[in-house]
């Protein structure tokens, strides 16, 4: 154990008189905490605990520096004595929701943490070692093979993916650890056992700390120091031994057979005050005492108690005795080494994962099968001009508009990158690029298989070198629709507005792709200039109108007539120009999937940076609001300053 421990700095943090105000609707703002105190050794585990709503998630944020930009923070927040913001490796914060990968394996998961976290310097054989001590830390060599499962597949239970996520973020062995409502929508047996492992993480010189809702008596028992909030203030913060008897000398002791946090937050609990109930005769009476009176009593019985005193001495003691400064742990995988397991763990999901692009490509064949049946043999007659030109606008429109199906999984993607950007796992421009080499085989296979059914079906113009333009077109076309859906992706909240705006995109790209109305009697402002010239629909036409139209020629209308030109067809009655050749056409389209690749990385960025930025433009604006927020003179602070996010170390 001491091994182990000598691994990692050791972690005392403090915060004094921690106050957060935010704004509200009309121009009000109501504080989320105030002057709030505590502090948290290593080796401890703390539980800041109350009601729904009390602040226990805007404290933990606050602490670890996940708060927003846009709230007004004021107190003193220390690590070891300092005020320094914690690099790479020193922090990791478990969210409530378990975002990872339903197709990979425990092991599997861990590995590719490993890989994504650790340095290229260490070697394969010492991660795999680094992982399995994690795994048995977290009580999961039980399940070290198992698949973490999903809505249409079994896996993993819910205190099992728990200990993952926790796994996953310990594996760099960090000194300080945040912890969201951990014991989250769990079982009372899965509860104390993930309890048990975060207690065990403490006592190998860890600081753990965690907001928890309402825990078992079991549960409770492995507290160290509890935080008990009130609307946003401290009713109680000391051991956990204490609690009970502060609240006896309060005048409210628990009674002998009741978990003692359930007695601890029915007092204080008033959200059912003044609640009027009707008895059997209809009558109404009111029977829920005023706790809020409960609270301002234990409150102020706080401010006089003896673990009031001793708080206030420790942080003092703290602040007169500056300890060492956390740097770097280790410098986490180059730039390649991040691409290569992210573009294997992505591709390895897309291949097991049915709905990601196999139940599409199920969609595409079935309907390439009937679009190539209905157009079964389209010939060269007169009526065969209109029926390619639909079949061809056809293919692309709905090959491209069905491209909205992976839009849950695409989400899925963003929440697991938000996660892990947050924690410093790895940056943009890496995910992006995995993202890109990892989708694009499956790309390829949609658009060669469906594709390859409706040309030889429908038989379109003979020819190898014409088929190769055709499967190109269409691939350049379904790689601006995929880059494009996935900028969409990281910009939205849910799958429902992703799918919403993408399919609005598509509607609007197909009606100005030149096939339900000419390019040149289109209205010229907004709808021809610009909306036209950057719809990829226009580029697919036109790309596969000179491809399948050059060099055929079809039976005129006038029986004997000449037989009209391929070229002439699309010049005059589809009114494109020949000035735009095939291959240029599918160089735009090629050009516009690199351009909405990069369009997808700047919009991560954007998403990532934008409360910085609004930060950055109201900072002036923020300090002349100081005076006026807050009554007393205490200096400002940035929850970031402190313990900023982990992502802020990593590179773009």
């Amino acid at each position: 154990m001491e091994e182990e421990e000598a691994k990692w700095a050791r972690v005392f943090l403090s915060w004094r008189d921690v106050s957060v105000k935010v704004k509200v609707a009309l121009g009000n703002s109501r504080f989320l905490l105030q002057d709030v105190s505590g502090y948290a050794d290593p080796g401890s585990l703390v539980a800041i605990m109350g009601s729904s709503g009390c602040g226990k998630t805007t404290l933990l944020n606050t602490l670890a520096g996940r708060l927003g930009n846009a709230s007004l923070v004021r107190g003193e927040i220390l690590a070891n004595g300092r005020r320094q913001r914690l690099a790479y490796g020193n922090l990791a914060y478990v969210t409530q929701d378990e975002s990872l990968i339903p197709t990979l394996s425990v092991f599997e998961t861990m590995m590719y943490a490993a890989h994504l976290q650790l340095p290229s310097s260490m070697s394969s054989y010492d991660k795999q070692v680094q992982v399995h001590r994690v795994i048995r830390e977290m009580g999961l060599q039980g399940c070290v093979n198992t698949r973490v499962g999903g809505w249409y597949t079994q896996g993993l239970s819910g205190g099992e993916k728990r200990r993952l996520s926790i796994a996953i973020e310990t594996i760099k062995q960090p000194p300080l650890l945040f912890l969201d409502e951990p014991t989250s929508g769990l079982d009372s047996a899965a509860s104390i056992h993930v309890m048990k492992r975060l207690k065990a993480l403490a006592k190998t010189g860890r600081t753990v700390i965690i907001s928890i809702h309402q825990p078992s008596s079991e549960s409770f028992e492995l507290i160290d120091l509890l935080a008990l909030l009130y609307r946003g203030r401290t009713v109680f913060f000391g051991a956990r031994a204490e609690t009970k008897r502060f609240y006896e000398t309060a005048g409210f002791p628990c009674p002998t057979f009741r978990n003692p946090s359930d007695h601890f937050l029915w007092v204080i609990n008033s959200d059912f005050d003044q609640q009027h109930y009707q008895d059997p005769d209809g009558e109404e009476s009111s029977t829920a005492p005023n706790r809020a009176q409960n609270a301002q009593t234990l409150i102020k019985c706080y401010k006089e108690s003896n673990s009031h005193t001793f708080v206030n001495a420790k942080l003092r003691h703290a602040l007169g005795k500056e300890s060492e400064v956390l740097r770097c742990s280790s410098r986490g995988p180059d730039f390649w080494t991040q691409a290569y397991y992210l573009t294997s763990r992505s591709f390895k999901h897309m291949c097991r994962d049915l709905t990601y692009y196999w139940f599409r490509l199920c969609v595409y064949v079935m309907l390439s099968i009937v679009l190539g049946t209905i157009y079964f043999k389209v010939g060269l007659t007169y009526n065969a001009i209109q029926a390619r030109a639909a079949l061809l606008m056809f293919l692309t429109a709905f090959l491209s508009l069905m491209g909205v199906m992976s839009f849950p999984s695409f989400i899925e993607d963003m929440k697991i990158f938000t996660r892990e950007r947050l924690n410093g796992h790895y940056g943009v421009a890496a995910f992006a690029v995995a993202n890109t080499l990892s989708s694009f085989p499956f790309i390829v296979l949609i658009s060669l298989l469906p594709g390859s059914l409706v040309y030889v079906l429908a038989g379109l113009h003979p020819g190898l070198d014409h088929f190769i333009f055709f499967f190109a077109s269409l691939l350049a076309c379904l790689g601006a629709t995929e880059g494009l859906l996935m900028s969409v992706a990281s910009l939205v909240p849910d799958y429902l507005s992703g799918m919403m705006a993408g399919c609005g995109i598509m509607g609007i790209y197909s009606l100005t792709g030149g096939f339900f109305r000419f390019h040149d009697e289109l209205p010229k402002p907004i709808w021809r200039y610009p909306v036209s010239y950057i719809s990829f629909n226009t580029w697919s036409n036109r790309a596969l109108y000179n491809n399948d139209f050059h060099g055929l020629y079809f039976d005129n209308v006038v029986a004997g007539a000449p037989l009209i030109p391929g070229d002439e067809i699309v010049q005059i009655r589809f009114h494109m120009g020949i000035s735009y050749s095939k291959w240029w056409a599918t160089f735009v389209l090629a050009c516009m999937a690199v351009f909405y690749r990069v369009l997808f990385f700047f919009a991560m960025k954007l998403r990532e940076n934008l409360p910085r930025i609004r930060h950055k433009l109201r900072h002036r604006k923020v300090v002349v609001m100081t005076e006026k927020a807050f009554s007393d003179d205490v200096e400002m602070v940035s929850s970031t300053s402190i313990c900023g996010s982990a992502a802020g170390d990593q590179k773009a």
